[in-house]
């Protein structure tokens, strides 16, 4: 009899732990999805003039509308694009009157980005969202600089190399300029959202356990009774 009492305890403690952490883990999907309704609204929402402070927390997806010149220099930034297949994200500097910024211009595959060259032109009127793009870690290697190659769109060094400040705008309306762009406007694609799966698995556990709970309850009754 202690042997099934001890069964009892462990299969409901099991089972209640794992349940608990299905219910945490739907807890925290529902929150997952509200900030990512909130960034969505936000990137969304009409653009505004490009603020004379920025914040990078607070401004992250902020959608801007900004006019100045595009510069003849440019960085290419290695991508894959889904249906596209590898590519570069077109990094350009932009002066506006005495400041200059970064756009990220879009997408060119990389069969057309050998005959990529750009000019000084009039200004351009682009509406974007300012990103400042977590994508470098101690694996990402040093940008190729012969080549004109980058892994990450690292905005300090990119800054640097193009003379501007460390502000990248990422276009998602602009006239079509020079050659195949298309635009990479920024979303929300790539921020994580697990929590339905790992609620799915705790409550999954949960099941099994209590399973085994029962299994093992029966097989020791049935030996008491015998």
């Amino acid at each position: 009899m202690g042997r099934l009492v001890f069964l009892v305890i462990v299969g409901v403690g099991g089972a209640a732990l794992l349940i608990s952490l299905g219910v945490w883990q739907t807890q925290r999907l529902a929150w997952k999805e509200g900030v990512i309704a909130d960034i969505d609204a936000r990137i969304a929402a009409p653009p505004v003039a490009l603020p004379a402070v920025l914040d990078p927390e607070r401004d992250a997806y902020l959608p801007v509308e900004t006019t100045g010149v595009l510069g003849a220099g440019f960085l290419q930034v290695l991508v894959s694009k889904k249906g596209a297949g590898a590519g570069y994200r077109i990094i350009r500097p932009m002066i506006r009157d005495a400041d200059r910024i970064m756009i990220d211009m879009g997408f060119v595959a990389t069969g057309d980005a050998s005959d990529l060259k750009f000019e000084e032109g009039p200004p351009i009127t682009i509406v974007g969202n300012l990103q400042w793009p977590q994508e470098t870690d101690s694996f990402t290697p040093a940008p190729d600089l012969e080549n004109n190659i980058w892994f990450a769109r690292d905005v300090d060094a990119m800054a640097r190399a193009l003379g501007t400040r460390p502000v990248l705008l990422v276009r998602r309306e602009a006239p079509q300029l020079g050659g195949p762009l298309s635009p990479m406007p920024v979303d929300t694609s790539a921020i994580p959202n697990d929590h339905l799966q790992y609620a799915i698995t705790w409550f999954s556990l949960a099941a099994i356990w209590s399973a085994m709970t029962f299994f093992f309850l029966r097989r020791g009754h049935a030996a008491n009774k015998s």
